[in-house]
C-alpha cells in the first residue's frame, strides 16, 4: 500500500491515521511487552537519578538554600505542561520516537528530523554523563574499601594526572547496551528490579533522616534571594525530565493508548514526591552552607553520626543513577529505529534481532559512541551536550499538540491536556526560558551539529524518506511512490 503524505517537500507529514499500520517489513517491526507499572519504574528510573542525590545538593548550597524546594517545585511545574502533552500524543500516536514521531506527524518532516537529530546526540550524551558519575562514586567507594585501580583509567584526559580513560564509565555503557540487546521484556524486569531497590533507598533517607531534622536550619529560606529559587529551577530541570525518554517505547507497550499517557504522569509524580520530601529532608538535617555539593545526603547523614546509612546511600546512588543510563539509552535506540523506519537514515538500523526483536544494531552502537565520550571526554564537556537538544523538543512537543487540537479536533484522544492552550504554552515559554540560561559554547556546539545535520537531510534523507515521491493527494505520478523511489516530493 502507497505511504501517503500531506503537505510537499519539507514539509510533507507523516499521516496520523496510518502510523498505526504496520511499517515495513517483520524484521523492522517491535513487540508489544510491557505493562503500565514497568513503563512507569522506566519513567521513574529516567527522572530520579543524579538530581536526588547530586543537584539537591549543589543547588542548595550554593544556588538557592533551603528554597531548593521550591526550585523544584517550580521545574515540576514546567516539566508537567510538557509532561501532558506528551501524554495526549502518548495515546494518540503510540508508536516509537516520541517527540521525533509527533513533529513529523504534526509540523513536518524537517522539524521531525531535527528534533530526532537532536536526540541522537542528546541522549547518547547523557548516557555517557551518568556513566561518569557513577564513576566517581564507583572510585570513592574502592578507595574506602582499600582497592585502587591504576591511575590512568581513573579519567578522562584533562581530569586528573595521569588520566587517560575512563574505564568504569565506558564499561558501564557498554553493559547497559548489552541488557537492551537482550530484549525489552528481560530488560524492563532488570530495570524495575533496580527502580524499587532505588526508591527504597530515596524512603530511608526521607523517613531516618525526618527524625533529625533541625527546623532552624530551614532560616534563612530564601537566602540567595527568590531570584535564587529560579536560578536553581533552571538547574534542576534536567533532574525531572525522563519520561520522554519512557515515551520512545510505546510501540513495546500492551496498551500504549491507555497506558502510556498515566505512565508519563505517574512517574513525574512520583518522582516529584520524592524530590520535594528529600529536599526537606536534607535542607532541615544540615545547614545548607555545610551540605556537600557532591554527595550532599551522605554527608548530612555522616554529620549527625549514622556513617552506615550515610553508606547505603552511596550505593544507593550508584544504583539509582544507573537506570537513568537503561532509560536514555533505551530513548535514543528507539529514535535511531524509528527515523531509519521512516527512511531519514538507513534502513539497516532498523533491522531488529530475529528472536528478540529489538534493534541490536542501533544499541551496540549507541553502546560504543557513548562508552568512548564516557571514556575520553570530561564530564563537563559531555554535559553540555545534553541540554538544549531537550529542551526544543519540549517547546516542539508543546507546540505540536496545540496545532492538532485545532487542525484535527475529531481525532481519537485517549488523553487530553487540560486547560488547552494554556498548559503546552507554559511548556513552550519554560523550555525557551531554560534555554537561555545555557552558555555560548553549548549554542555553538548545537549549531555545529544543527548544520551537520542539515547537510545529511538534504543530501540523503529528503530523497530516502518513504514519503519521497507523494503529494497531498496521493502519489506524485502514475507510477506510485513504489516506482519513484529517491525523488521529492
Amino acid at each position: 500500500m502507497a505511504r501517503l503524505g500531506t503537505g510537499q517537500g519539507v514539509l510533507r507529514r507523516k499521516p496520523i491515521e496510518q502510523i498505526e499500520e504496520p511499517e515495513g517489513a517483520l524484521s523492522e517491526q517491535l513487540t508489544r511487552t510491557l505493562g503500565l507499572w514497568q513503563l512507569t519504574a522506566i519513567g521513574v528510573g529516567g527522572i530520579i537519578g543524579a538530581g536526588i542525590f547530586t543537584l539537591a545538593g549543589t543547588v542548595a548550597n550554593g544556588v538557592a538554600g533551603p528554597a531548593v524546594l521550591v526550585s523544584f517545585l517550580i521545574a515540576g511545574v514546567a516539566s508537567a505542561a510538557a509532561a501532558f502533552s506528551y501524554a495526549e500524543f502518548a495515546g494518540l500516536i503510540p508508536k516509537a520516537g516520541s517527540a521525533y514521531t509527533y513533529g513529523y506527524a504534526v509540523l513536518g518532516e524537517l522539524v521531525g528530523w531535527f528534533i530526532g537529530w537532536d536526540l541522537l546526540l542528546e541522549y547518547t550524551a547523557i548516557v555517557a554523563v551518568v556513566g561518569i558519575g557513577i564513576s566517581g562514586y564507583f572510585n570513592f567507594l574502592l578507595v574506602e574499601t582499600g582497592a585502587a585501580l591504576p591511575t590512568w583509567m581513573l579519567g578522562a584526559p584533562g581530569t586528573g594526572e595521569g588520566h587517560r580513560f575512563d574505564l568504569i564509565a565506558a564499561v558501564l555503557c557498554l553493559f547497559t547496551a548489552y541488557m537492551l540487546s537482550l530484549g525489552i521484556k528481560s530488560a524492563a524486569r532488570f530495570e524495575t528490579v533496580v527502580v524499587v531497590l532505588k526508591v527504597l533507598v530515596v524512603l530511608l533517607v526521607i523517613v531516618v533522616g525526618f527524625f533529625h531534622i533541625d527546623t532552624s536550619n530551614y532560616t534563612p529560606f530564601f537566602p540567595y534571594g527568590v531570584g535564587g529559587a529560579f536560578t536553581g529551577a533552571a538547574t534542576v530541570f534536567f533532574a525531572v525530565f525522563g519520561y520522554d525518554a519512557m515515551s520512545t517505547a510505546a510501540e513495546e507497550s500492551k496498551d500504549a493508548q491507555r497506558h502510556m499517557p498515566r505512565a508519563i504522569l505517574y512517574s513525574l509524580a512520583i518522582a516529584m514526591v520524592l524530590y520535594v520530601l528529600a529536599c526537606l529532608v536534607l535542607t532541615g538535617m544540615q545547614k545548607y552552607t555545610e551540605i556537600d555539593p557532591e554527595s550532599g545526603f551522605s554527608s548530612a547523614f555522616k554529620a549527625v553520626g549514622l556513617d552506615v546509612v550515610a553508606d547505603i546511600i552511596a550505593v544507593g546512588a550508584i544504583i539509582g543513577i544507573l537506570t537513568v543510563m537503561f532509560t536514555f539509552m533505551l530513548g535514543v535506540t528507539r529514535v535511531w529505529f524509528s527515523m531509519s523506519r521512516d527512511g531519514l537514515l538507513p534502513r539497516w538500523f532498523a533491522k531488529t534481532h530475529p528472536t528478540r526483536h529489538v534493534p541490536t544494531r542501533v544499541t551496540w552502537i549507541a553502546g560504543v559512541a557513548s562508552a568512548a565520550i564516557a571514556g575520553f571526554v570530561p564530564i563537563g564537556e559531555a554535559a553540555e551536550l545534553t541540554n538544549i537538544g531537550i529542551l526544543l523538543a519540549f517547546a516542539v512537543v508543546c507546540t505540536a499538540v496545540i496545532v492538532l487540537r485545532y487542525r484535527r479536533p475529531d481525532l481519537p484522544r485517549t488523553f487530553r491536556t487540560p486547560l488547552m492552550p494554556l498548559t503546552p504554552a507554559i511548556g513552550v515559554v519554560a523550555s525557551i526560558w531554560l534555554i537561555t540560561y545555557l552558555r555560548v559554547e553549548t549554542w555553538l556546539r548545537f549549531a555545529v551539529w544543527f548544520l551537520l545535520g542539515l547537510v545529511i537531510y538534504f543530501a540523503y534523507s529528503y530523497r530516502h524518506s518513504k514519503l519521497a515521491g507523494t503529494t497531498p493527494d496521493g502519489p506524485a505520478g502514475p507510477e506510485g511512490p513504489a516506482d519513484r523511489a529517491g525523488t521529492g516530493s
